[in-house]
């Protein structure tokens, strides 16, 4: 599969009839903290796209990024009993974006997204946008409207 990024998102919105801007960064925004500290919001505003897999299964999870995904929960879901995080071969393999590049949209057909409602904590929340320095700014409502994905309680309990 060829690497996607941002030219992908872009169409992707393009395709949406949306002219959504796509901020770009200096330093390097592949981790929640980072790219809180760069956009000026709390950790929990990014939008963490997190790749699991269940065999060869594909599942894509969006969490906010001060929260931890619960395997455990995913497999509720009807994903088998094994579902593991996927490492960074699998990442590109699946979803054609680089690890810490990961956009929850214009992602390969056939790709289960899953949003966990942590996201809804917040107005706006920042996925990324295609590149490790890269975001876009969107609510809960319309990634879930854009992602076509299923809302569902994702995060681990917290203690």
């Amino acid at each position: 599969m060829r690497t996607r990024g941002e030219n992908e998102v872009r169409a992707f919105f393009e395709s949406a009839g949306l002219d959504k801007e796509i901020h770009r960064f200096d330093e390097s925004t592949h981790s929640s903290e980072l790219a809180a500290r760069s956009l000026g919001v709390q950790v929990g505003q990014v939008a963490k796209t997190i790749l699991l897999l269940s065999g060869e299964t594909p599942i894509v999870v969006v969490i906010s990024g001060d929260r931890r995904v619960d395997t455990r929960k995913v497999r509720a879901l009807g994903y088998g009993k094994r579902v593991r995080l996927a490492g960074p071969e699998d990442v590109v393999a699946h979803t054609g974006f680089a690890v810490g590049a990961v956009s929850p949209v214009g992602l390969p057909d056939g790709v289960s997204i899953l949003l966990d409602r942590s996201l809804r904590r917040f107005e706006t929340i920042y996925p990324a946008a295609g590149a490790t320095n890269n975001m876009f700014a969107t609510t809960p409502d319309e990634l879930l409207a854009l992602t076509r994905g299923t809302e569902a309680d994702l995060a681990r309990d917290e203690v």
